[in-house]
């Protein structure tokens, strides 16, 4: 029996998504969700994205990394907004259910605004600062991300925190509104083109080290643009938006 698969992008971080409603997808079989990820011998992904029906909802996005572990995805979640008004299931807005809870989201040609959850708890370290985003997150500010170690840095800090561990971004200041990133995504184990989740906690992170006082910031990765907006009052962040592209590449079937 084979498998219809999908496979998006946005800003390079990349995704198998299945059009999961019939409940085909084998959702335990880990070492076959490995398999669609593997560049070398599978289909290559960074994660995989099931639509299913949901209740209250649109649809539910549930999302696999590249080793089989669920989580919450920024950049997956536009792919998946753009995969299911490509169903038809939805038209310019929606709200789907996640790992982290209900998003709404909003598609403008071809650009896709999802909207975070609150961040209200931010961890400032000497050297770092914390914050979950739908997901763990590291963020440290660098000089200069040419040449800078991110596979190597980046592990040895994502298996320094408990598991599950977190994501590790590292940032350079490009001006006040405009920061750089380049991340190592736990759960694929390597520096990804891009994170969602990552430029999020980038933003939040800024702001609230007072490296920037603007709340809508500009955010290059190794595969393209990303902005995040956000309100903040006291500490606390609020209607965070995570916006960019969300692209179509090709479509295929894998056996079962």
């Amino acid at each position: 029996m084979n498998l219809v698969f999908y496979k998006y992008q946005g800003t390079g971080n990349d995704f198998v998504i299945v059009d999961n409603r019939t409940k085909i997808f084998p959702k335990n079989n880990i070492a076959f969700i490995n398999k669609l990820c593997n560049r070398n011998f599978g289909i290559g992904a960074d994660g995989v994205i099931l639509i299913e029906n949901h209740n209250t909802t649109d649809f539910r996005m549930i999302y696999f990394n590249a080793d089989g572990s669920e989580t919450m995805c920024g950049n997956g979640g536009r792919c998946a907004v753009a995969f299911a008004k490509k169903l038809n299931i939805i038209d310019r807005k929606t709200t789907f259910t996640a790992f982290d809870g209900a998003h709404y989201a909003e598609i403008d040609n071809g650009i896709i605004s999802l909207h975070m959850v609150n961040v209200n708890e931010i961890n400032i370290k000497k050297d770092a600062v914390y914050a979950f985003t739908g997901t763990q997150h590291h963020v440290e500010i660098v000089e200069s991300l040419d040449n800078y170690p991110v596979f190597e840095n980046g592990k040895k800090i994502r298996y320094s925190y408990d598991s599950p561990g977190a994501n590790v971004n590292f940032t350079q200041q490009i001006n006040n509104n405009t920061f750089r990133v380049r991340t190592y995504e736990k759960g694929v184990e390597n520096e990804t083109l891009a994170c969602g989740t990552g430029v999020t906690a980038v933003a939040i992170a800024m702001h609230a080290t007072k490296r920037t006082t603007e709340t809508l910031i500009k955010l290059p990765v190794e595969g393209g643009l990303l902005e995040v907006s956000f309100d903040e009052e006291n500490g606390n962040y609020t209607n965070i938006f995570l916006k960019g592209p969300a692209l179509f590449v090709f479509k295929g079937e894998i056996e079962l």
